[in-house]
Order: structure tokens, then sequence, then C-alpha cells
């Protein structure tokens, strides 16, 4: 069920009106109604997995209350070790198996060693690194004592499958989606229609931004030998386009939808493309994915605050998991290691936290070192990019050589002048709204009426206009 569709809208303005009429204001009803809505979204998409995600829950939930009731740090450590081992043990066998064992099997051939590995290949399950990364934060802090145990299965599990975050995050802590979980919840108007526009700027990012850019990135990369250096550059420009507005759109949705219920989310995006190092850029992207990184591998190794060789590890460590988790290819590998080795000079002459604020803070316009390093922290995240979208690592690197080396005329690189206007307009828009939660927060304190509503209006044309390039979300595949 996409968020970009009919169906979602029909299912959600169901379960919005019995969650607000029908349960009213009793909260076990509500979370009951929700954690029932939840499982009905995830088996949309295949029912079959729907047990794999209620085991998981019913695991973390157990393994939460053992170890919060026992005292003996063994005891503790045991069922902490066995709920994390099982989760990621089922996310070996989904998702990196038939990699891993592939990889092994190259490898011996290349040595001369004949191997034929028996493979899985087995659907993955959608969300599965998602609510994976859910449960193993819940029962890290309970281990830790940083939060206590939830004894409710009912607000455990709907943390856990809260479907506006089910199948593409954000990843949400126990420590902020719990206790609004366990909190009584009122409607509320004011949040309900800051709720519907970010549902409405999210399905602009991914249905007239991400969807129509998708069409030719798909085109040049479906085969790269019959595109120019210059239409192979324009690919990597759009995809650059294409993954924010698609992921940031997804997340936007999502907290919009979450804010309709009376929930607020964590803030996933921030803007990501006015960055101006890539430290700052990893601040501002997938801010939740990062910060689990941050907070459950980087901090416990060490992080920054150890000698510079295990600096320098830890931050490998991190970007290679980061690459990994999006996927089993050697491809996220590469484009791990690509950030690891760009946010590397930065860690070493301790400017990774030069950029905290946001640019232009109190100006109109970037100063020219401002957009100059804009401008190179963009190229520099494209050619990572390329490998992230590549089908292999042999297809990215013969691209980045094609544009380098063959790279033709700017009249090869066609884009349709509608294109570069949407483009234009979504980062016009980002820009003015650059200090809000999201693009069109604070429109409604700067904006009269009627210039507001003819852009929302506007905004609803395109989407309608733009319709028929309806592609899944990306990140539904990790």
């Amino acid at each position: 069920m996409l968020f970009n569709t009919f169906h979602y809208a029909s299912f959600f303005l169901l379960v919005f009106l019995l969650y607000w009429l029908a349960a009213g204001k009793n909260r076990r009803a509500q979370n009951v109604l929700l954690l029932a809505a939840s499982y009905f979204f995830y088996g949309f998409w295949d029912v079959r997995f729907l047990g794999l995600l209620i085991f998981s829950t019913l695991l973390d939930y157990g393994s939460g209350i053992l170890m919060e009731k026992v005292d003996r740090p063994f005891r503790r450590k045991l069922f902490l070790t066995l709920s994390i081992g099982i989760n990621l043990g089922f996310l070996a066998v989904f998702k990196y198996y038939d990699f891993f064992i592939s990889s092994f099997a190259s490898l011996l051939e290349k040595a001369g060693t004949t191997f034929h590995p028996t493979l899985l290949e087995w659907i993955l399950p959608v969300g599965i690194s998602f609510y994976t990364f859910h449960g193993l934060s819940y029962v890290l802090d309970v281990y830790n004592r940083k939060i206590k145990a939830c004894y409710s299965p009912i607000d455990y599990s709907l943390f856990v499958s809260f479907f506006p975050l089910l199948v593409a995050g954000p990843i949400e802590r126990a420590h902020h989606l719990l206790p609004q979980i366990q909190s009584n919840r009122i409607f509320n108007a004011d949040k309900a229609r800051d709720g519907l526009r970010q549902i409405l700027w999210g399905l602009f990012k991914k249905v007239v931004i991400a969807d129509v850019c998708a069409t030719q990135v798909n085109t040049y990369f479906a085969d790269p030998t019959q595109a120019s250096g210059a239409q192979l550059a324009l690919a990597v420009f759009l995809f650059t386009i294409q993954i924010y507005g698609d992921f940031s759109g997804y997340s936007d949705i999502a907290l919009g939808s979450a804010r309709l219920l009376g929930f607020e989310l964590l803030q996933n995006f921030s803007f990501p493309y006015f960055s101006r190092d890539i430290a700052e850029f990893w601040r501002r992207w997938h801010i939740s994915l990062t910060t689990w990184f941050r907070d459950y591998v980087y901090i416990p190794l060490g992080g920054s605050r150890v000698g510079k060789t295990a600096a320098i590890r830890n931050t490998f460590i991190v970007f290679l998991l980061s690459g990994l988790w999006h996927g089993a290819n050697w491809t996220f590998l590469v484009w791990g290691a690509w950030n690891a080795l760009l946010f590397l000079p930065l860690l070493l002459l301790n400017k990774n936290r030069s950029n905290l604020d946001m640019v232009g803070a109190n100006q109109r316009f970037p100063s020219i070192k401002e957009l100059a390093s804009i401008l190179l922290t963009f190229v520099l995240v494209a050619i990572g990019w390329t490998f992230f979208r590549a089908i292999n690592v042999e297809q990215a690197f013969f691209i980045l050589k094609k544009i380098t080396t063959e790279f033709g005329t700017l009249d090869e690189a066609w884009m349709p002048t509608s294109l570069l206007v949407l483009i234009a307009m979504l980062f016009t828009i980002e820009w003015l709204g650059r200090h809000g939660r999201y693009a069109l927060e604070k429109m409604p304190n700067s904006i009269p009426v009627y210039l507001r509503w003819s852009f929302y209006l506007l905004v609803i044309g395109l989407m309608f206009t733009y319709r028929q390039n309806a592609f899944q979300f990306i990140y539904f595949q990790f």
C-alpha cells in the first residue's frame, strides 16, 4: 500500500475517523485500533511475513521484561545476546546470505576452486531493516537501564509496527515514541493542519519530483553504453534529486500522517542538500539512521575521543555498516567507503562539527563561499549516489569514467524545461522554508491566505498531472 496511492488515502481516512470518533479519548482502544491497522497495512504487502514481524516483536518484548527483572549480569547479557542474535540472524538470512555465499564462491573461483552454493533466493520482507533496528534500540536501552521495560504487549507492539514508520522509517527510539503511545491523546486542529501540509509537501516531492526524475534515470542507467557522458551526468544529477525527493517525501508523509493521529515522530531530513561539508550532510540526511549508528556503534567503540587511528577505524566501521544496512551488494559498501573517505579529512582536522547552524541563518542568500561549499558537497554526494544506484561496481566506474573522459556536448544532456522548473521550484521553496522542520511549516505565518491556498491548489494540480509516473519508494527495498 504505497503512500502515494488512493488505497492509502482511503485506508488512512478510515483509520483517522475510527481513531478519533469511535475510539474517542480511550487510549487503550486507540492503541488497539492502530495496532490492528498497522498489521493490516503490513499484511497488505505480503501476509506471509506478518508472522515474522510479530515473532520479532514478542522476542524483544519478552527480552526487555526478563532483563529488567533479572539482576545477575550474566543472565541479563544472555537475554540481550539472544534477542540481538536472533533478530540479526533473521536479517542475515533474508537479506545477506545469498550475497555473502555468492561472494565467497566467486573468491574461491578466482583462487581456482569450484564451489556451487545453494542460494535461498527468498523475498526480502518489506521494512525488516527498519523494524529490526526499532527492536534493537529498545533492548539495548533496557539492558543499559536507560529506559524501563514496557509491560504492555499492545503498547510495545504498536511502538515497533506503527504503520506510518513501519516500512521505511524513521527509525524511532523507545524513549521518544513509547511515552506518546502510553499517554492520552486529544485531537488538535492546528497539529492536524500542520500534518496535512507536511503530507502535501511529501507527496509533491515524491509524485512531482522523484517519480518524474526516475523516468530519465532509469532510461540512462538501464544501458549506460548507449548514453553519452553528458547524458550520464544528467542521470546522476537527476538520481541525486530523485532519491532525496523519494525518501524525504516518504518521511514527510509518515510524519504528517502520525501528526494527524497525535504523534510526533523523529525528524528524518533537514534540508541536506544545503550542507556545506559531508559531516553536515550526514547530520541532515536520514537522521534517524545516522544517530542510531552514532549511539549504538560509534560511541560504544570510542567515537572520536580515542586515538586518531581508532577514530578512523570507527568511522569506517560506521559507514561500511551503513552501506551494508542499505543492501547486500558491493555497490553499497563502496558507497559507504566513499562517504568515510570524504568524512576523514574533517575528522582529522577537527572540523567535522564546523557547520552546526543552518546555512545563511540570518541572510536571504548564501555567501559566495557558502554557495561554493554547498555545490562541492552536492557533487561529492552525487558521485557516491552513482554507486548507490548502479547495478554493480563495474557499472558505476564505467559511468564515472565516461562522464570524465567522453562527456560530449551539453546539447546531448536534454532535460524537459518543465522538469527544470519543478526542480527549481523544489529548491526555492526548501530554501525559503529551511528554518522549519519541513519546507511549508512556517508558511501560514508569512503568506496571505489567498496566496497560500493558490499554492496548495497548484501542488495538488501538479500531482494529478504527474500521477501516472508512479514508482515504488526506493527505501522499501531496504
